[in-house]
């Protein structure tokens, strides 16, 4: 039979266990916020409310958050879609970087089609044919860019 271990030795099955714990407890944390929705709420004063979790004493409504993304940054690829010479333009109405851009095509008169993809059902299969997860996405010919910029636009358009 085994002796026991003397107060302050390190004893590896113990060891083991502990982290074994810690490692569970992580997983089972992690997976409790993966899973989390986003809940809102208005309080008996009327002030409206956002949590993580839908609180016990009130009417909550689970918000429906939206699954595209604006692009915070410009990436070039080539198009899966040849538009000609025509710009093509793949957006939302809450995106300002779509409203950046409409701005800079109408101030250089540059003709464009916009697709929004919150809205239009063919348009929103079509974004998903180019493996988008955010908007804007523009078209030009073969090209395609991601996210706006004017420089951007130029390398593309030019």
């Amino acid at each position: 039979m085994d002796e026991p271990f003397e107060s302050g030795t390190h004893n590896p099955v113990a060891s083991t266990i502990r982290r074994a714990g810690w490692s569970i407890a992580a997983l089972l944390v992690l997976q409790s916020v993966t899973h989390a929705g986003v809940y809102k709420w208005v309080d008996d004063e009327g002030n409206i409310h956002f949590g993580d979790r839908k609180p016990n004493s009130t009417d909550a409504e689970q918000v429906k958050l939206k699954e595209i993304n604006t692009y915070t940054s410009v990436t070039y690829d080539t198009s899966a879609f040849d538009s000609g010479k025509k710009v093509i333009m793949y957006s939302a109405e809450w995106c300002g970087v779509c409203k950046r851009a409409k701005r800079y095509f109408r101030k250089h008169n540059i003709a464009f089609t916009e697709y929004d993809v919150d809205k239009n059902v063919r348009a929103k299969q079509r974004y998903r044919k180019l493996g988008a997860t955010g908007v804007p996405v523009i078209l030009y010919g073969r090209k395609r860019m991601n996210g706006f910029s004017e420089a951007g636009f130029r390398r593309i358009y030019e």
